[in-house]
Order: C-alpha cells, then structure tokens, then sequence
C-alpha cells in the first residue's frame, strides 16, 4: 500500500512529544495510507484562542512549514486556519486547514451549524460558509484555552453547550478547536444528542488524503 507524507502543524507549544504527535496519530488511524510528521509553533503555550493570537500564530506556521522534507500536503491544526492562505499562495503542494475542512463537512448537514470553540467568535472559514447560518452560544462554561478541555469538567462544559446548540436549532455541531478532537468529545456528544457532530481532525485527515489523491492521480 502507498503512503504519503502529510507534515501536520500543531499550533500550541508542547514539550511532550506524545502530545505534539497525538493529531498525526489521529490522522494516521483514520487514513492508514498517510503518515505524518508533526511540529510546534515556537512560543505559544496556550495556542490559539484568540484574533490576537491567531495573528501572532500566521508567521510562526510558515516558519513552521519550512521544517518538513518534501510533503504531499500540509495540515494546519487549528480551526481558525492561520496562515492557511499565506501557504497555499508560497506552496505548490495541498495545505489543509482545520477550519475551513470542518466547515466545508458540517455544510452537509444543513444551513444551520452551532459551534463549540474556545474563542467567542466563530472562524473565518465558518463565517465564509454558513454567514447568518452559525448559531454561536459562546464559549462553553470555564474553557478560555485548549488546556481547559483537559478536564473532566471541561468536557462536560463542552456537552452541555452541544445541548443548548441543539436546542436552538442546529442542525449539527461543529467543534471549532482541535483540542476538542484531542479529548475525544464528538462520539460522546453524538450519542447523549444524536445529533451530526463535525470534528475538526478527523475532517482535516479526509481532506488532505482527497487532495493528496487530487493531485498524485
């Protein structure tokens, strides 16, 4: 079986190497025929959470994409898909964002998405998809930052917040931080809302490998 190389950019600071590499192994047991190389950005410890730290983080992911040796794509795994653009305009090869992966799925299933994030704003690429179609409740109850999904109490702020989303109409739920994917919260919410529920790493993983066949066949 092929595989191809995918270089996947964590946009948090983490010194633990099981942690940097955890979105790269998500992507390789969604897509065996990709493996995956994954580095930090330098000098963000608390990620992205934030317009502020988002534009601090675009320079920091170019300068990260100069790290790999020859991908066949590059995955930015954040849902706010900094330096995305700026990438795809220096690069010949396919990058991938989060952001604008979950948001192209979560347009399957419906006009109308509610979002769970750690920002109080929507990302880009949801606002360029769905406009007045976000239903955005803010942020769930104590998380300001990925590292307060880390926590039982964490995880249930983010249920409980899928659950008023429901309420109010959504025809599914997009998970707008890939920390959400790190702690595993899709399938728990699916099962206590029975309800479509988007995560951002495994949509990045689809997307890459679609446009990785896109341009290698």
């Amino acid at each position: 079986m092929k595989r191809f190389r995918a270089g996947v950019i964590r946009v948090i600071t983490l010194s633990d190497q099981k942690m940097r590499d955890l979105h790269g192994g998500l992507i390789e047991k969604y897509i065996p025929q990709i493996e995956t190389e994954s580095v930090c950005i330098e000098d963000q410890p608390e990620g992205v959470h934030s317009l502020y730290t988002k534009a601090m983080a675009v320079p920091k992911v170019i300068k990260a994409a100069g790290k790999f040796k020859d991908p066949d794509v590059i995955i930015v795994s954040c849902a706010d898909d900094p330096g995305v653009p700026e990438l795809r305009e220096l690069l010949r090869i396919p990058v991938v964002g989060a952001g604008s992966s979950a948001a192209a799925f979560a347009r399957l299933y419906g006009k109308r998405t509610g979002v769970i994030g750690i920002t109080d704003y929507a990302p880009e690429p949801f606002e360029r998809v769905f406009g007045d179609g976000i239903i955005n409740l803010g942020r769930p109850e104590g998380v300001k930052s990925t590292l307060d999904l880390m926590t039982d109490k964490g995880k249930s702020s983010v249920i409980k917040k899928a659950k008023q989303l429901k309420e109010a109409g959504a025809d599914s739920i997009s998970l707008v931080c890939t920390g959400m994917s790190t702690i595993g919260v899709a399938a728990d919410i699916e099962r206590a809302l029975d309800i479509p529920v988007v995560d951002p790493v495994l949509a990045e993983a689809v997307f890459a490998y679609h446009e990785i066949l896109r341009t290698k066949i």
